[in-house]
């Protein structure tokens, strides 16, 4: 099983470059037996822009999660409080082997497509190596 996974186009790039090396969300899979996560960068994109091997699932207060991952997280510390605001925990998704490849846009492939607000499942493996090679490039 995969993970398609809404970013917003500023962080899935510091994905895609290596500079963002956690993703935060304030909910994650019941299902941890996933083979890859697919990156959707959200509008004005709207494409499958990459997948990524997830490392670890961290489970912790904000502001513990911020003081540990904070060097990696791609986000600034205003920005990443305020999503956490009035929360008492959240999750940060440690991410391993990244993959870009040419942009998918699922319309092309899935009839009535859409976005998953967070995350959805799927069974589609849309592209890239990482599953077929073991890796991919950081």
């Amino acid at each position: 099983m995969n993970v398609l996974l809404s970013v917003k186009p500023k962080y899935a790039n510091q994905i895609l470059n290596g500079n963002k090396r956690y993703e935060f969300r304030k909910s994650v899979f019941n299902h941890r037996d996933l083979e890859m996560v697919y990156i959707y960068s959200s509008s004005p994109i709207k494409r499958i822009v990459g997948a990524f091997a997830i490392k670890s699932i961290i489970e912790k207060h904000p502001v513990q999660l911020w003081n540990e991952c904070r060097d990696f997280s791609g986000i600034d510390e205003e920005d990443f409080f305020d999503y956490f605001r009035g929360k008492d925990k959240g999750f940060a998704i440690e991410i391993g082997d990244v993959e870009a490849f040419d942009p998918i846009n699922p319309k092309d492939h899935i009839h009535n497509f859409v976005p998953p607000q967070s995350f959805c499942y799927t069974d589609k493996h849309w592209a890239g190596n990482l599953l077929k090679s073991g890796g991919g490039r950081r």
